[in-house]
């Protein structure tokens, strides 16, 4: 006899459209301020490492690690305190401590100042996926597409981070590109905390209706597939987000000294990429999870071997296309956290799956300068069309969507 677990879905209405409105939107802008803040970094380092005393931008990358690291291991306290203590608290915790640690970033005075800082930052950075997402498709009526708006916010925010930095680098300095975004965290932390109101009960707690049945076997696999891909798919992300910078600056040869015009250059990659994400909602809205991921996965393939050996305006081309197939894969771990895990659970199962995936993965961006330095971008891109066929092994052995509530 199979065992089952019972799944549920909320019953409390989420109070008006105006309310509504205005969660949607803060939470879709603290998705773009969690990446910008993660991103900027990886813009200024160039100059970072020359006003620190370093002949090379790799022997600075090292530094970040302690962001990446704390973004993995502080999101699973963050989700457990999210579903039993309150996701608005958290929120605000994450508005306000990303806000002040990004501009603790830009008063550094030497590396390793700077490193307790980015440490800082990611602390505060693991708040927002084990809380915004849930909050976001708790009462969303299509929601892949949900997923989708706010992951295209969410490379919005690299693309802001690329541009809004390597203007504020030329123009202002690299410290004004943390204290700037900083500023505006703050603010939309004050927007939060007057424009929503205290939940009634913690998300744990609440009463819930129209069970989903989900049999056990079927939950512990998709729980393991989910974390491999969630493992695979961020060290993909995060080489791309952090080493696309001076991979364009070492492939566009003469743009070096134009940190402005390389900014603009990858902010417009990330806007084009960014709206793959509107189209792969829409899809996970109509068709299994497996379905749409295991192709726009196995795409990534050819085009990081392609990358490799591409040069000049033709690796120019080759990264858009490319990006456009990392940044589409981004919704298909929180549309099954949807699919299969009732909200009463929601922050704590994408809290865990973060810490995993980060806990592993984050070495890749400590990594990533000593790595280059080494062996050269060429050979990481190789690597990474590797890590590739993974996650397309993993999409295509994840089972079939439960049936949906109606």
């Amino acid at each position: 006899m199979t065992t089952a677990v019972v799944h549920t879905l909320p019953t409390e209405p989420s109070g008006g459209t105006d309310r509504r409105r205005a969660l949607t939107l803060l939470i879709n802008a603290g998705h773009l301020i969690d990446h910008l803040m993660l991103l900027i970094f990886a813009t200024a380092v160039s100059t970072i490492a020359a006003e620190f005393g370093f002949a090379r931008w790799e022997d600075v990358m090292p530094y970040t690690i302690g962001a990446f690291v704390m973004f993995g291991l502080c999101s699973l306290p963050a989700g457990r305190l999210g579903d039993l203590w309150g996701r608005r608290q958290m929120m605000l915790v994450f508005f306000f401590g990303i806000g002040i640690a990004a501009m603790l970033v830009g008063l550094t005075a030497n590396v390793w100042q700077l490193a307790a800082a980015l440490t800082l930052v990611g602390v505060f950075a693991a708040i927002y996926h084990p809380i915004g997402i849930p909050m976001l498709v708790r009462d969303a009526k299509s929601a892949g597409f949900a997923i989708g708006v706010n992951g295209l916010f969410g490379n919005l925010g690299i693309a802001v981070a690329a541009v809004s930095t390597g203007l504020l680098v030329q123009y202002s300095g690299w410290r004004s590109a943390f204290v700037v975004p900083g500023v505006f965290a703050i603010a939309c932390g004050v927007a939060f905390a007057m424009l929503i109101p205290a939940e009634a009960t913690s998300p744990a707690t609440r009463p819930t209706k129209k069970p989903i049945v989900v049999p056990k076997g079927v939950l512990v696999r998709v729980v393991a597939l989910m974390t491999g891909t969630a493992v695979f798919g961020t060290i993909v992300f995060n080489f791309t987000t952090n080493g696309n910078l001076e991979l364009l600056r070492e492939r566009l040869q003469g743009l070096g000294e134009q940190p402005a015009l390389l900014g603009m250059l990858l902010a417009a990659i990330y806007v084009i990429a960014s709206i793959a994400q509107l189209a792969v909602g829409s899809l996970l809205d109509r068709f299994q999870v497996r379905q749409v991921m295991a192709p726009v996965v196995a795409v990534q393939i050819p085009l990081f071997i392609l990358a490799a050996s591409a040069d000049g305006w033709l690796f120019f081309a080759v990264l858009t296309v490319l990006m456009v197939f990392v940044f589409g894969a981004i919704p298909f771990t929180d549309t099954m956290v949807t699919r299969f895990v009732d909200d009463r659970m929601r922050s704590r199962v994408t809290g865990t799956r973060f810490f995993i995936a980060f806990g592993v993965s984050s070495a890749a961006v400590g990594l990533l300068g000593p790595t280059v330095k080494a062996a050269g971008f060429g050979t990481m891109l190789y690597v990474m069309a590797a890590v590739a066929v993974c996650t397309t092994v993993c999409a295509a052995l994840l089972p079939e969507d439960p049936p949906r509530a109606g």
